[in-house]
């Protein structure tokens, strides 16, 4: 199976990703947490400096992790496309034309988990943005798409409170 958490920035799904690595339910899946810091190191604008050719490099990333069975991820194509849509370097027709091809590969994910930003405060890991507002666009982008784009999505859930109910509520939900 194909996992993806989608979520805006700071609501705990790395912190979700690594503790289902500890899980036997999970011994046999791939994780893969976002290389954000890498990626800035390597001078791909992050946030809202984000380029079409930066966007292009996620969506890369997240393409690659969809050519593998058995996968958890802590980003979806669905969180790429809203990071996109927020970008203030990139026009209206990169965003249009990006987010077409994006769609494309929302069918692959056998499931994408919504992770509700609510209760979660921001935490500066020196990466990710720490604007509330930045932060909530992303949330309300993410949650247009998912709405707009059912039709697309297998097999939907939202997680929701700490860590370890998201766990329980994410085992239930995949019927472990």
């Amino acid at each position: 199976m194909r996992i993806g958490l989608c979520g805006t920035m700071s609501v705990g799904k790395t912190t979700l990703v690594n503790a289902l690595k500890e899980l036997p339910e999970f011994k046999d899946y791939t994780f893969r947490t976002e290389r954000s810091k890498y990626l800035m190191e390597q001078g791909i604008p992050l946030n809202t400096d984000s380029t079409l050719k930066g966007q292009l490099v996620f969506l890369a990333e997240r393409s690659m992790e969809l050519m593998q069975e058995n996968i958890i991820t802590d980003r979806t194509i669905i969180d790429v496309m809203a990071f996109a849509r927020a970008s203030k370097s990139m026009d209206h027709v990169e965003k249009y034309d990006f987010e077409q091809l994006a769609m494309l590969l929302i069918k692959d994910y056998d499931y994408i988990f919504y992770i509700n930003p609510e209760g979660v405060n921001i935490e500066d890991n020196g990466v990710r943005e720490t604007d509330t507002e930045y932060r909530k666009l992303i949330d309300f982008i993410i949650v247009n798409y998912l709405k707009s784009r059912r039709s697309l999505i297998k097999n939907y859930g939202i997680l929701e409170g700490p860590t370890e109910e998201r766990i329980k509520q994410l085992k239930f939900q995949l019927g472990l």
